[in-house]
């Protein structure tokens, strides 16, 4: 298996903010995340901002696209993102649409289970379109009513489709090993870093931790 990658949630509204936290933590992570409501609030600009600064890292647009599939995400993977997300409660249309922009710029298309009722199912569709991968995501909402993804990752990572498996949703220094070892590929990283006292310090740890699992 290949070793897990890091993936930063970039979460905050302010653009400056955003761009001095991804220069922090970019030595320790492989994947800088745009989440949804920063990249709602400052758009294509941010993402060619961070891909100029960091071009050696993957850029994921957390677009969560709902309809108009290859048309959304074509832009964003033309302005320097690697990796766009499709809803995977969209229609399959919408979700083909966003993998076939992504092949067209040689990038990856992520379908996020979140809030999907038969993930099995839906995984199932999406690596049979070709999705590059699949999100296991437990939101901000479902964590503060204490759900957490580990069910979720077993039962996708049992599949044993052909697609890479990222898991988000509250991991942090005491449950990023296990995530791996169930057989996550990506492992998403947010609060956990950006709420630390030092941010770099604490990617640096979670990096050491996931190349040691």
């Amino acid at each position: 298996m290949a070793k897990a990658l890091i993936q930063m949630a970039l979460d905050s509204l302010d653009f400056d903010q955003t761009i001095a936290l991804a220069e922090q933590v970019a030595p320790y992570v492989d994947i800088l995340e745009i989440g949804t409501p920063c990249i709602k609030y400052n758009g294509l600009k941010l993402v060619k901002a961070l891909k100029a600064a960091h071009p050696d890292k993957k850029i994921l647009v957390d677009l969560k696209t709902m309809d108009a599939g290859e048309y959304e995400a074509t832009p964003f993977f033309e302005a320097g993102g690697d990796i766009t997300t499709v809803l995977g409660a969209s229609d399959e249309a919408t979700m083909k649409g966003v993998i076939k922009a992504a092949n067209a710029n040689n990038a990856e298309a992520q379908i996020d289970l979140i809030g999907v009722e038969d993930k099995s199912a839906v995984a199932k569709q999406a690596a049979a379109n070709g999705a590059h991968i699949i999100g296991v995501h437990t939101g901000l909402d479902a964590q503060a009513a204490g759900q957490t993804p580990f069910e979720d990752l077993k039962t996708i990572a049992g599949l044993g489709l052909n697609v890479k498996v990222s898991v988000a949703g509250g991991i942090n220094k005491d449950t990023i090993q296990s995530t791996v070892q169930a057989g996550a590929d990506i492992v998403v990283v947010g609060a956990a870093i950006y709420g630390a006292p030092s941010p770099a310090e604490s990617a640096k740890e979670l990096r050491a931790l996931v190349d040691a699992a």
